[in-house]
């Protein structure tokens, strides 16, 4: 698969037009066809910032790897990042980015974790596992998730 066959899979994935992606690049959607097409190829910016939009890794859109868990040892898990995107049918787009700390008092709290139309616990998502596995030092794309009604949720924890 090329450059131009991933961003436009994931574009696609998350049911966005070429002029959709094109006005949150800040760039054509002549431009965004001819990367698709590979023709031309966008600068390492909007590589950068087509990878946040679509909750990917520059890694994986440039050279299509496949993001992986990996173990760290020895690591504060209090200086972790635990990153949710969120793509609902109905339109939301839903970032967050919280400490770990706070994540988990969160979690604590009420453990009711609503990002727009979609709620975690609606999607079986077991948060306590996933922070579990964040203490042994997991880190990377830790959940995807599709629901039967169209919604995208990734997290991941850097």
């Amino acid at each position: 698969m090329t450059l131009g066959t991933r961003i436009a899979e994931e574009r696609k994935r998350r049911k966005m037009t070429q002029e959709e992606l094109a006005s949150q690049l800040g760039v054509s959607s002549q431009a965004v066809s001819k990367w698709e097409k590979d023709i031309n190829f966008p600068d390492i910016t909007l590589l950068m910032d087509m990878g946040d939009l679509f909750g990917v890794s520059l890694d994986y859109l440039v050279k299509g790897n496949v993001e992986t868990v990996s173990l760290q040892e020895n690591v504060d898990i209090n200086k972790k990042i635990f990153k949710i995107r969120v793509l609902s049918s109905d339109g939301d787009k839903v970032k967050v980015n919280l400490p770990l700390m706070l994540f988990k008092l969160l979690v604590e709290s009420d453990g009711n974790f609503q990002f727009g139309s979609t709620n975690l616990k609606d999607l079986n998502i077991d948060i306590d596992q996933l922070l579990h596995l964040v203490s042994l030092g997991a880190v990377g794309k830790l959940v995807e998730v599709e629901s039967v009604d169209g919604d995208l949720v990734d997290i991941y924890v850097e």
